[in-house]
């Protein structure tokens, strides 16, 4: 499993027409090869937003890190300050405080 996690501020957007965005890009993400699942973080006081991703492998991750998808988020005129960072899973450690579940979770859906 590898875990990408981006950040980003909104610009130029409020928190409900990004929440609007989010809703409708929700089905394209769900569709992404070898994502196993995505949480979509918002801390609006600091009007900071973004996203865990957990990734079957890193052959997925870094295939979406490649894809038009990808681009067009980092590209989006009302995301900024976008940072992006990718790694790895210590699995150990990670099946005794469940965070394997979501994973698991996603892959019987």
């Amino acid at each position: 499993m590898k875990v990408q996690i981006v950040t980003f501020q909104l610009n130029g957007i409020d928190d409900e027409a990004y929440g609007g965005m989010c809703d409708e890009l929700a089905p394209a993400f769900a569709a992404v090869p070898g994502l196993s699942a995505k949480l979509w973080l918002a801390d609006r006081d600091a009007n900071t937003y973004g996203g865990v991703y957990l990734w079957s492998d890193a052959h997925a991750q870094a295939a979406f890190a490649e894809s038009d998808l990808f681009a067009a988020v980092g590209a989006h005129p009302n995301l900024t300050g976008i940072t992006s960072r990718a790694f790895e899973v210590l699995a150990g450690p990670t099946a005794v405080t469940r965070g394997d579940r979501l994973a698991a979770e996603r892959a019987l859906a």
